[in-house]
């Protein structure tokens, strides 16, 4: 299914004793991007998540906010600077003496200056805290990757329609290229009969005119290879593949195709229609830049 690199998931839950918050969110972008905020002590957890989200999704600028709290308590020591309280001591008693204020200290006044204290935990198994963070992220990338999906949906929807425009256009360009070299034979044929005072027209040299402004305006290469290029592009979106850097290559060709026939013709009505057919282009490479 084709996916859009555009989408959000969030997935929260209890494991283990811990609360568990993961939140990804994804943009378009040529490569594969991440990037992640995740709570403090747990960075060993950024390139296995970014590891684990790259074996799901392949292209998008991804953001990863992951949240852990402990619930449950843990075997924790509390340890007192005594240096730095005594030190703080000392500085509230000379206060006191030098500015005859009340010297009130108790522990209570010290204990405000926290950094005094520091908290040692027993450490964690980060084999456990994975397994537990994986199991949330794994529900919150389901919910990125179905976003992505109904978006791209929409726009594979959106591209075959105007293919399907394209394809039309390129047929009446088909059918009206011939037209062109009929209608120039006949000018040609007036032309030369204004010019010549003889009735005699040579037939054979505007037969070799009209031959030759033919081989000049022939699309039909050109027609056939646009056709092609629809055809691989119809394939890519019914794929269950990342095909959006091929869209993108396609659709530069498509466009190159388009302009060698705008080059090529004289008829107004021909241009009109390869106008047509650029902008349509035009809108699916806009289309495509989002698909994964």
């Amino acid at each position: 299914m084709i996916r859009s690199m555009t989408g959000f998931g969030r997935c929260e839950d209890t494991i283990n004793g811990c609360d568990i918050v993961v939140e990804i969110k994804s943009v378009n972008h040529r490569y594969f991007e991440f990037s992640s905020r995740i709570s403090r002590g747990y960075g060993f957890l950024d390139e296995k998540l970014k590891s684990y989200l790259q074996s799901r999704v392949s292209r998008g600028k991804i953001d990863v906010y992951v949240s852990i709290e402990t619930l449950e308590d843990t075997d924790a020591q509390v340890l007192v600077n005594h240096s730095l309280a005594s030190g703080y001591v000392s500085a509230l008693r000379e206060l006191a003496e030098r500015y005859h204020l009340r010297d009130d200290i108790s522990v209570s006044t010290v204990s405000k200056y926290t950094d005094i204290f520091t908290i040692h935990k027993s450490p964690e198994d980060e084999d456990v805290i994975w397994n537990s963070v994986k199991s949330v992220a794994d529900r919150a990338i389901d919910a990125l990757i179905r976003m992505r999906e109904t978006e791209g949906a929409r726009l594979k929807a959106d591209v075959l329609q105007r293919t399907e425009t394209i394809l039309q256009l390129v047929g009446q360009i088909e059918e009206r290229s011939p037209q062109t070299v009929i209608e120039y034979q006949k000018k040609l044929e007036q032309r030369l009969a204004e010019m010549l005072t003889d009735a005699n027209i040579e037939q054979q040299r505007i037969l070799t005119e009209a031959a030759i402004f033919a081989d000049k305006i022939a699309v039909a290469e050109e027609t056939v290879r646009l056709r092609s290029h629809f055809e691989q592009c119809v394939k890519m979106l019914n794929s269950n593949e990342a095909i959006g850097r091929k869209l993108d290559f396609i659709v530069q060709e498509m466009n190159r195709e388009a302009n060698t026939i705008g080059s090529k013709c004289v008829d107004s009505q021909i241009a009109y229609m390869v106008v047509d057919i650029k902008a349509e282009i035009e809108k699916i490479r806009e289309q495509i830049q989002n698909i994964e």
